[in-house]
């Protein structure tokens, strides 16, 4: 399993010939998915070719993850049912569209945990949260900590968009810029959904961004996420996973002053002091904490 999770790519739950090409990529995770990208048509059979990918291929390299459909609809049930017994130990998370409550994060908890004593599962399968909805993001807090499951929340940007009835600026409505507003539209979304995810403990996500031919323009918005403090960034095509895992890589740079501090602050602290200076700025703890996490990101990833 890998432990970061700076891109996700996202791989319709129906193309089996997807699979394997994901399972050879560079994404940190790779997400099954029986939502958007697959058809209702396709739904029912989708979950057997799911089930044989993440039997049968090798995700050693990858988390692995599976986005179910809408709690509220007609095909979650049987998605949990029929696939958790069968691929639960494989599975890093359940991916839920579409979250309106923390009382659906109960419902599947329970439901996961039943799942999981019936099968003989011992290793719990967790729980990433898409917040799609003005109602998600109000109540963003409850549904982050309804369950010891939750690892993540997710941005669902076309949903959200679409639930406050944001004007359709680009094809896709996945992130792209549009000019309409002096600012970013959304910034006070992020910062309220990196707010409530961060102060319960999880990763925060941010959505793909729609235009997957438009590498500079996903540079721009990967590096946006990155500054606002998300964890990493959802894939809808293989082309976009190096752009997204450059962003998400702390740079020589930063690493590099990363240990300034650090060792700026050894001396200080051997010298009796609590806090220093490297020319006119001041180092403290609030500094080394930051330099202590631009390396753990640094560790995780060659670790």
């Amino acid at each position: 399993m890998n432990p970061n999770r700076r891109s996700i790519l996202s791989v319709p739950g129906h193309r089996e010939s997807m699979h394997a090409k994901a399972a050879g990529s560079a994404a940190d995770v790779v997400m099954l998915d029986l939502e958007d990208s697959c058809p209702p048509g396709e739904k029912v059979a989708a979950r057997e070719v799911v089930k044989a990918s993440a039997l049968n291929l090798d995700w050693s390299r990858h988390t692995l993850t599976l986005r179910i459909n809408d709690l509220a609809g007609p095909f979650a049930l049987r998605d949990v049912l029929d696939l958790i017994p069968e691929i639960g130990p494989k599975l890093d998370t359940v991916v839920v569209p579409k979250v309106e409550s923390a009382a659906q994060m109960h419902y599947l908890d329970h439901l996961l945990t039943a799942l999981e004593t019936e099968a003989g599962i011992n290793k719990p399968v967790g729980i990433e949260a898409i917040i799609e909805s003005a109602r998600a993001l109000r109540d963003a807090t409850e549904i982050a900590e309804a369950t010891p499951r939750m690892k993540c929340l997710v941005f669902g940007v076309a949903d959200y968009s679409a639930s406050i009835n944001m004007p359709l600026s680009s094809i896709s409505g996945h992130g792209e810029a549009d000019g309409l507003y002096p600012g970013d539209p959304l910034h006070f979304v992020y910062s309220r959904l990196i707010l409530c995810g961060k102060a319960s403990g999880l990763k925060v996500i941010d959505a793909p961004y729609g235009n997957f031919r438009d590498a500079e323009g996903l540079k721009v918005a990967a590096a946006r996420s990155r500054a606002l403090g998300f964890d990493g960034k959802w894939a809808i095509h293989p082309s976009q996973i190096e752009v997204v895992n450059e962003a998400f890589t702390p740079s020589e740079e930063e690493v590099e002053r990363a240990k300034a501090v650090l060792h700026a602050f050894e001396e200080a602290k051997a010298s009796g002091k609590g806090a220093t200076a490297i020319g006119s700025s001041m180092i403290d703890q609030a500094s080394v904490r930051m330099a202590e996490d631009v390396m753990a990101r640094v560790n995780a990833l060659f670790s």
